[in-house]
């Protein structure tokens, strides 16, 4: 049987790391947000460049169709993906959207990417896409956390990779975690 992992976490904690790795490794990346900016798109609505379009229409969507709704909108692709490669989903936020998943895929595992506040922050302020400064991401977070219950999946994670280093120890932990998952998999 082919894995299915979601990477969690919050906001700028590598999370794009981990699943373009992933991807690079022949897994199949499915990427939640990408329905966002579809039905954005088929709406003609455009994006804006502080992100709030974004965030008005995706709370528009959890208000319309539930708060598990991107993970029902993305099961058919998961399920076609999942008959030829291993799968990794990046985006899965909510408690929500984890438990309609879990009912669905038994095989389902949660890597959580956490790292230290302030260096998070910093990174995130010195990207060169999608910069914040610390309050904006301090109110993203609070949004996220409170309105869409991502704490969940972090907190419930299989596995976490600490990412408070550099990348060659970053890709370390993430190699062992999947070994791991392979290992735990092999024995069922």
């Amino acid at each position: 049987m082919n894995k299915l992992i979601a990477i969690v976490g919050m906001s700028g904690s590598g999370k794009s790391i981990a699943t373009d790795y992933l991807e690079k490794n022949n897994w199949k990346k499915i990427y939640f947000g990408g329905i966002t900016y579809k039905l954005m798109a088929e709406a003609g609505i455009e994006r804006t460049p502080d992100g709030h379009s974004e965030k008005e229409f995706r709370e528009n969507l959890r208000k319309e169709h539930g708060p598990e709704c991107y993970a029902k909108f993305l099961e058919p692709e998961i399920r076609e993906a999942l008959k030829t490669q291993n799968v990794v989903l990046d985006g899965l936020y909510s408690w929500y959207e984890y438990k309609y998943l879990i009912e669905k895929f038994s095989n389902l595992q949660l890597v959580c990417i956490v790292i230290d506040k302030n260096i998070r922050y910093e990174r995130i302020a010195s990207r060169k896409d999608r910069a914040f400064d610390k309050e904006a991401v301090i109110y993203r977070d609070n949004s996220e956390i409170e309105n869409l219950a991502k704490g969940g999946p972090i907190a419930y994670a299989d596995y976490y990779l600490l990412n408070n280093g550099n990348l060659d120890k970053y890709i370390e932990r993430l190699t062992e975690i999947i070994e791991q998952i392979n290992i735990k998999e092999g024995e069922s």
